[in-house]
């Protein structure tokens, strides 16, 4: 967890604390269409490993990013939902979108 009473001076290197590795971004991704399980996360976000998956999950969770239900059911049912704080990095997401396509073009 993030100690929200020591950040860094510089607000990039501050949201990087929160979402500086490209799993995080693409969970993120895949969550901002809605709540997802478990397993449908693991599908969408293509080479992860489910101790991955799990870890940056809870990472998530307690930075206030993600929002994580369980159902007493057999077998556990598990739903993530963005947060505000993670739906408000939605422009992030879209900015490093239309950066990626824009390059992508230039390099055909």
């Amino acid at each position: 967890m993030i100690d929200k009473t020591n950040l860094p001076p510089c607000p990039v290197e501050t949201t990087l604390m929160l979402i500086g590795d490209k799993w995080k971004v693409l969970i993120l991704r895949d969550l901002r269409s809605g709540t997802k399980r478990f397993g449908e996360l693991k599908k969408s976000v293509t080479g992860i490993s489910q101790k991955v998956l799990t870890s940056n999950l809870r990472d998530m969770e307690e930075n206030g990013l993600v929002t994580r239900e369980v159902f007493p059911e057999v077998p556990p049912k598990v739903e993530y939902t963005l947060t505000e704080l993670g739906l408000s990095m939605s422009p992030i997401l879209d900015a490093m979108a239309k950066w990626g396509e824009e390059f992508k073009k230039s390099c055909k």
